[in-house]
C-alpha cells in the first residue's frame, strides 16, 4: 500500500492567515503578552510556535520567549516507534513555574502527543496555565484533550492521513489530505 496526496487542504496563504489568527485570539486569550511563553513540539511544532512568537512580537511590539519540547521519552508508543529513539534537546530559555504556556504543535489527532507534552512540561515546572494551538484538528480523540486554538478543523476518516508541510522543514507550506492506495 502507498501513500499518495488525495488534494491540498490548506495552500502557503492559508497557514499565514490561520497563525495570524491563532496570534490575535492568543493575545485576547491572556490580555496581552505578560508571562506568555511559546514552547513548539518537535518537529513542525517548532518553526509554527517560531511563526507565532514572530507574530505576536510584530503585532504587540514585546518580545515572546519561545522554546522547544521534545516528547520522545514521554511517548507511550517508544517501544513500537524504533528501538533506538532519537532524542533530541529540551530547549526553554525561562522556568516555566508561574508561566502561561503555549504549547504549539501542528496536527491534532488522538492526543497522545499532547499529552506526553504535557508530562514533559510538568517535568520542568508548574505553569500557571498550558494553553494548546494546532494549526489542524483533524478529530479521532482517544483522550479527552481540546485545543485551545486552531488554525483549521479537517474532519478525516481513520484511513486518511494529514500532511503538514513548513519551509523550515520540507521546503514549502501547505497541508496536503492524503490517503492509502493499492
Amino acid at each position: 500500500m502507498e501513500l499518495k496526496v488525495k488534494k491540498e487542504l490548506i495552500d502557503s496563504d492559508g497557514i499565514r492567515r490561520a497563525l495570524t489568527r491563532i496570534s490575535h485570539e492568543i493575545i485576547e486569550k491572556n490580555e496581552g503578552l505578560e508571562d506568555v511563553i511559546i514552547i513548539g513540539i518537535r518537529t513542525r511544532g517548532v518553526p509554527l510556535a517560531k511563526r507565532i512568537a514572530s507574530k505576536l512580537e510584530e503585532i504587540e511590539g514585546k518580545q515572546v520567549p519561545r522554546g522547544i519540547l521534545d516528547i520522545t521519552l514521554y511517548r507511550d508508543d517508544l517501544t513500537t516507534i524504533a528501538n533506538q529513539p532519537i532524542v533530541h534537546q529540551t530547549e526553554i530559555p525561562v522556568d516555566i513555574t508561574a508561566k502561561k504556556v503555549i504549547l504549539v504543535d501542528d496536527v491534532l489527532y488522538t492526543g497522545r502527543t499532547v499529552r506526553s507534552a504535557l508530562d514533559a512540561l510538568m517535568d520542568l515546572g508548574r505553569p500557571k496555565s498550558i494553553q494548546l494551538a494546532i494549526l489542524v484538528d483533524r478529530g479521532h480523540r482517544e483522550l479527552p484533550i481540546r485545543a485551545d486554538f486552531v488554525g483549521k478543523n479537517l474532519p478525516t476518516s481513520k484511513s486518511e492521513v494529514i500532511g503538514v508541510n513548513l519551509k523550515e522543514v520540507d521546503g514549502e507550506d501547505g497541508v496536503v489530505l492524503k490517503e492509502y492506495t493499492k
